[in-house]
């Protein structure tokens, strides 16, 4: 059997590593720290939800340089501003076959592309959710899927083998538009889980306002202006089409995305930005792979992005200790 490293074992590392190996995958885990991973050794990570409730042992170092050998899939589910770092870490350990997933948040396979080749890089939306309770024990909360495809969207027989290896976990679809299907959901983030961290709120209470919605509107609205000059073709997000979302104009149009984005707020009253999460804790957010990546995209090609560049921002403001985490922080964007 091929030999699997997952670096990271936050919720989605930690659940997908616990489940590859109680199938039988010779998985290996870097865990960043050293009593974690004896305790993964001897007693195994504790994992509930979806698939069960099970403890899994697995081979297990804190870091990349303690490995040995080879490994013919690398998958990085690390928050996205270390995956360059743990990238060049792993490239001793590859072979010139070997493929390489970011399973991060927003778009990070151009880096990650750029330091292990174009050959070995996948693309990957993680479609499904998981809550790291403590070290070394996370909860699968929703099951969905995995999206996979290589940069030029071919398909080959390692990606096939992986899509078998990664349906162990939830179902897999390969794209042959991976930077479509990354970029639908680029945008969500850029709108919930931005908005999220800027306010304090929870994703209900956010939505429940007119002000937010209308902001929410204009994130996607300028997001897609910046894929047209991209010529990127967005893929849709479960049932939200974008450019049926964008694309009438009027009084009706606009009382309609109004009502998709309400019922999206319903739905997942209760979640949480995962930024806001880090900013919590004190921690970098993912904000440059999220609306910084619009606003960087849209210097390139020229374009204005105003809402999106005001909240990069605000979000690394608030990272500096230079803002708080405020819901006023929204009347700088829509004039109170």
């Amino acid at each position: 059997m091929k030999n699997i490293l997952i670096i990271g074992a936050g919720a989605i590392g930690g659940v997908t590593a616990g489940i590859l190996a109680r199938s039988d995958y010779p998985v290996t885990l870097v865990c960043k720290y050293p009593d974690l991973a004896e305790k993964i050794i001897t007693e195994g990570l504790e994992i509930t939800g979806y698939k069960g409730n099970f403890h899994q042992t697995m081979p297990a170092v804190a870091e990349v340089k303690e490995l040995t050998g080879k490994f013919d899939y690398v998958l990085i589910t690390t928050k996205a501003p270390e995956m360059p770092e743990a990238a060049k870490q792993v490239l001793p350990f590859l072979k010139e076959d070997s493929l390489v997933v970011s399973m991060q948040n927003g778009i990070c396979e151009d880096e990650l592309a750029v330091i292990v080749g174009k050959n070995r890089t996948i693309g990957c939306v993680v479609g499904w959710g998981a809550t790291l309770h403590r070290h070394g024990k996370m909860e699968m909360t929703s099951s969905g899927e995995f999206v996979i495809g290589t940069l030029e969207g071919k398909q080959n027989e390692s990606l096939k083998e992986l899509k078998d290896i990664l349906n162990e976990v939830v179902p897999v679809r390969i794209s042959e538009n991976i930077y479509g299907n990354l970029y639908s959901k680029l945008i969500i983030n850029s709108c919930i889980t931005t908005l999220g961290a800027v306010s304090g709120m929870l994703l209900g209470d956010l939505l429940k306002q007119k002000k937010v919605r209308k902001l929410f509107i204009e994130i996607i609205k300028e997001a897609m202006q910046v894929a047209k000059v991209m010529h990127l073709k967005v893929e849709p997000y479960g049932k939200l089409d974008f450019y049926k979302f964008v694309k009438d104009g009027g009084s009706v149009a606009d009382i309609k995305r109004h009502a998709i984005i309400y019922v999206i707020g319903l739905k997942y009253r209760k979640l949480k930005s995962s930024s806001l999460q880090s900013l919590e804790r004190g921690k970098r957010t993912e904000i440059d792979y999220f609306n910084g990546y619009i606003s960087k995209k849209a210097k390139e090609y020229n374009v204005k992005v105003p809402v999106n560049s005001a909240l990069t921002l605000m979000v690394k403001e608030i990272e500096e200790g230079k803002r708080g985490i405020h819901p006023e922080n929204f009347n700088e964007l829509t004039g109170g």
